[in-house]
């Protein structure tokens, strides 16, 4: 959940998962056409267990090596740069913030996966083309210390509005739109419900009431945040996260609690949507289009909530208990089109800029 989005959360338990067969580096790692291995071009946050790795490896005789290559922007940038002579056969990790630059720039050879016919349309934001399959999602929220409310005898705001009242002042810690994925994501649910010409005032209000901005999400949420296990020690009982923040906090808990420590505001949110494809001048062609097989697999798909703490794609992808217990299932998530993103998003976040820092 990089990016991310919602990919913080997951870089903080990559010491205790696997990769898979093998870790790429270097210049250039393409893959052969005839060769048995192909290239995952991703981000530094991507995880997968490493018996599923070995089950694609037993299906289809392929191994996969993985290719980081940085945060989701970063990754995009040189997937970019190196068009038409890619490092790998297959890009994870471009979400819908970064979407319409990438398939401008035609990163993607069209390939329909199969199982796509079991992710829901919303999902599928290029589903006249196929450039690029959905494989993940996740939801941007502000979290709130259930500890704090319940010490105070007040309510957790519950949407974008209640973050401006009185009851709320000085409370709130966000990132920094323009340094921070789940940043973005904050000013982009605020430009999805207000529109353009109302978020810029619904960031004066929220400046008013005492805004805090930091520059990423560790200090946001370790620092600055009050009810985080991992820190816990700030005075903002408000942080700017993820849906699945929650079931990440119970995660390593001996005796789980009845609820996370944290809870959600359901009516702040923004969808990211993450999406992999077949890259342009791919090697290894063939076996790029197995490996998108698999990414939308059942068996992959239920391996991804407690991997990278974001939902699968796939409607029928069953959610393990940490998720169902812990997690909240956000029913109306602000989006955008991409191309309205990959429009406005300089200019938003210029703005944004000099509104509030």
């Amino acid at each position: 959940m990089n990016s991310q989005l919602r990919r913080a959360i997951s870089a903080t338990l990559l010491g205790s998962l696997a990769l898979g067969a093998l870790v790429g580096c270097g210049e250039d790692s393409r893959s052969g056409a005839d060769s048995k291995t192909v290239t995952l071009v991703t981000h530094d946050s991507f995880a997968a267990s490493k018996a599923v790795l070995k089950e694609f490896t037993k299906e289809t005789g392929y191994k996969v090596r993985v290719q980081a290559g940085g945060d989701a922007g970063a990754a995009v940038n040189q997937a970019i740069l190196s068009k038409g002579h890619p490092q790998g056969d297959v890009f994870f990790g471009v979400d819908n913030t970064l979407l319409s630059r990438a398939l401008d720039n035609d990163l993607f050879t069209p390939y329909t996966a199969k199982g796509l016919d079991k992710v829901p349309a919303a999902l599928q934001l290029d589903r006249a083309e196929h450039r690029v399959t959905p494989v993940d999602f996740g939801d941007i929220c502000v979290n709130y210390d259930r500890k704090y409310f319940a010490e105070k005898k007040l309510a957790p705001p519950r949407t974008l509005e209640d973050l401006t009242k009185p009851a709320y002042k000085n409370l709130l810690v966000t990132e920094n739109a323009a340094t921070s994925s789940p940043g973005l994501g904050f000013l982009l649910a605020t430009a999805a419900k207000y529109g353009d010409d109302g978020w810029k005032g619904y960031w004066k209000k929220l400046r008013v009431n005492g805004v805090e901005v930091v520059d990423g999400w560790e200090q946001a949420y370790y620092d600055r945040f009050s009810g985080s296990a991992g820190g816990g020690k700030g005075d903002r009982p408000l942080v700017v996260s993820y849906a699945s923040s929650p079931p990440a906090e119970v995660a390593d808990a001996k005796t789980k609690p009845a609820k996370a420590p944290t809870g959600v505001a359901t009516g702040t949110c923004f969808r990211q949507v993450e999406f992999a494809g077949l890259l342009n001048g791919a090697g290894n062609t063939k076996g790029g289009k197995a490996l998108l097989d698999f990414l939308l697999s059942k068996r992959f798909q239920e391996d991804v909530p407690l991997n990278m703490y974001v939902n699968p794609a796939r409607e029928d992808a069953k959610l393990p208990e940490l998720f169902t217990r812990y997690g909240t299932r956000i029913a109306d998530s602000a989006t955008l089109a991409p191309q309205k993103i990959a429009k406005n998003r300089e200019p938003w976040v210029k703005s944004w800029s000099s509104l509030v820092l």
